[in-house]
């Protein structure tokens, strides 16, 4: 991963002020949070992970990523090969975006009754 850290970051916080080569290199880089006041037993700390934070705004960027490297490191996925993926959700978003970023042609294949929305989110 190639970043640059930005001389205005704020609260030592230099992940998300820096400057990446991709978007995939963002996927997964999320913040862990500590609850306070969660439990009601002494000594016992929860934690968060806000995959919200991943570009496509869900934890399902990081199985996009993880299945299309996969997919080209087993020498399943090649140069100029369609992803094909029946999905409306956070695992559409997510391929659309890595397919987008790597080059690859990108179908999702959905219902007629998802929202335009939906629809249009999955374009690039």
């Amino acid at each position: 991963m190639t970043s640059t850290i930005l001389p205005h970051t704020l609260l030592s916080d230099t992940k998300r002020y820096s400057i990446h080569d991709s978007v995939i290199d963002t996927v997964g880089n999320t913040p862990i949070v500590k609850l306070h006041r969660m439990s009601r037993k002494k000594g016992v700390d929860i934690y968060v992970k806000l995959e919200s934070e991943n570009p496509g705004g869900s934890v399902k960027d990081r199985l996009a990523v993880g299945v299309i490297e996969w997919a080209e490191q087993n020498g399943q996925l090649k140069p100029g090969q369609t992803v094909v993926e029946a999905t409306s959700g956070n695992t559409g978003i997510g391929l659309a975006m890595v397919c987008a970023r790597k080059g690859y042609p990108f179908v999702c294949v959905m219902a007629e009754s998802f929202s335009i929305e939906r629809r249009k989110l999955m374009r690039f």
